[in-house]
């Protein structure tokens, strides 16, 4: 709810130009495994960071704490914010700082959020270059952050968004996570296997 943005992520950014893939694409899984494998060749070596935003407290916005949850052990990358452990606008700006502090070599972050859009781009999977805006939307000032953001189109924007959120339907927000949690374990798997990561360690 804290973490809705006032509009899509959409356009191009840099050399890496937005993708996009609805939840119901027969191919949307291998699609988004695709931009995410290059997403994390543009990390190098970088340790990779996921922050997931959002709560447990309205369905539209658990996108970002179910992926958490889902991905919470993957090995290659190290993830906060989950169901049990959620990064909202309350505790943001001291997870990033504890981050910054944790993780002295400049890793490189993705911010997974939810947000909402236009109807027709409803269960929508984005990615793009480029810091996550929290709270534009509910005109909250929170940091942004992040080298690259996977935001899902969870509901319709423009009208009550707490209440569009929290009236989101759960079976569509748990098909994105399962398209987006599969996409970024591939994507983590062929990294490991560039870099020489062993899929025996936790991260």
């Amino acid at each position: 709810m804290d973490n809705v943005q006032s509009s899509e992520v959409c356009g191009t950014s840099g050399e890496f130009p937005a993708f996009r893939v609805s939840f119901d694409d027969d191919d949307a899984v291998e699609r988004l495994s695709r931009a995410m494998d290059s997403l994390l060749e543009s990390a190098g070596r970088r340790e990779v960071v996921i922050v997931c935003v959002g709560t447990d407290r309205s369905t539209g916005d658990s996108f970002g704490p179910i992926i958490g949850s889902k991905l919470y052990s993957v090995v290659g990358a190290k993830v906060y914010g989950t169901l049990d452990e959620p990064v909202h606008a309350v505790n943001l700006a001291a997870t990033l700082e504890y981050i910054a502090k944790s993780h002295k070599e400049n890793p490189f972050v993705i911010a997974v959020d939810a947000c909402l859009g236009k109807f027709d781009h409803v269960g929508q999977i984005i990615v793009e270059r480029g810091p996550l805006r929290p709270g534009a939307g509910v005109k909250k000032t929170l940091p942004e952050f992040g080298d690259f953001t996977v935001t899902g189109v969870v509901n319709v924007s423009g009208f009550m968004e707490y209440f569009v959120l929290q009236n989101t339907r759960l079976g569509i927000v748990m098909k994105m996570t399962d398209i987006v949690v599969e996409a970024i374990r591939n994507g983590l798997f062929r990294r490991n296997m560039r870099l020489g990561i062993s899929q025996a360690m936790r991260s």
